[in-house]
């Protein structure tokens, strides 16, 4: 779907643009635009420096072509005063075309003279509009970090900036949760005071208050059947006899004297 795809695309680059704005610094955005304005004018520099090189490289090619050409007409005057006609043809020939070479070269020169001169004025226009723009760079960065400071000092003064409100929200939350604290607190304290713990507890056991009466009748019944238990081993009627009552006030030879004599 080609609307979809294009609002998707704007969505994305107003997104990323919010984003770089976020994370722009005007003085360092300065910084690298002057840094590339530098690195334009070396460059300038150097193809200027090229070009130089190239028209001496000519120049000296010159010389040597013109050399040859006087050394040419020597010999062809030479020759002709030796009665030589045709090896000062030869000469003047020679010379002819090294003459035409010379002018091909003369129009190099100065097709690199004329490059050279263009470089050099659009080299002291950049140097003039990079000395502008450092002069504005510097206003502009100073201006920028004044607005900065004033910035920060009345965020801090009206406390809208983004830590104090960092701040404030972090202090709420506090208060927040003291609060809470101490509202749990007498709670707990109010139901103590009413004795919900002790029900609690109760609840906790599965019993309600039937529950627990019936439980201990069972239990002191259960305590009577043991006792009466007890009761039949020892006494079988559930009197006991004073010598065992007595326990350890009986002496064992007393109770041997009141038995009677057994036949032998």
């Amino acid at each position: 779907m080609p609307g979809l795809a294009g609002r998707t695309s704007t969505l994305i680059k107003s997104k990323i643009s919010k984003l770089l704005d976020r994370a722009e610094d005007p003085g360092e955005t300065l910084e690298y635009g002057y840094q590339k304005q530098l690195e334009q004018l070396q460059n300038v520099k150097k193809g200027i420096a090229d070009v130089v090189t190239a028209k001496k490289r000519l120049q000296l090619q010159e010389e040597k072509i013109q050399q040859q050409v006087v050394k040419l007409d020597t010999q062809a005057r030479q020759a002709m005063a030796a009665g030589r006609e045709d090896l000062a043809r030869t000469a003047l020939e020679r010379k002819s075309g090294i003459q035409n070479e010379l002018q091909s070269i003369d129009q190099q020169i100065a097709d690199l003279q004329s490059q050279q001169d263009q470089m050099t004025a659009a080299e002291q226009k950049l140097r003039t509009q990079i000395e502008q723009f450092r002069s504005k760079k510097e206003v502009i960065k100073a201006q920028y970090s004044a607005a900065e400071a004033q910035v920060r000092i009345s965020e801090a003064a009206t406390g809208v900036g983004d830590q104090m409100a960092d701040v404030g929200q972090a202090m709420q939350r506090a208060l927040d949760k003291t609060e809470n604290m101490k509202a749990r607190a007498n709670a707990v304290q109010e139901l103590e005071t009413a004795g919900a713990f002790e029900n609690v507890a109760e609840l906790g056991t599965g019993e309600d208050d039937i529950d627990r009466q019936l439980r201990q009748l069972s239990s002191s019944s259960e305590v009577d059947s043991e006792l009466d238990k007890l009761k039949a081993e020892l006494g079988g009627g559930g009197q006991s006899p004073p010598e065992q009552l007595e326990g350890p006030h009986g002496s064992e030879s007393e109770q041997s004297q009141q038995q009677p004599p057994t036949a032998g």
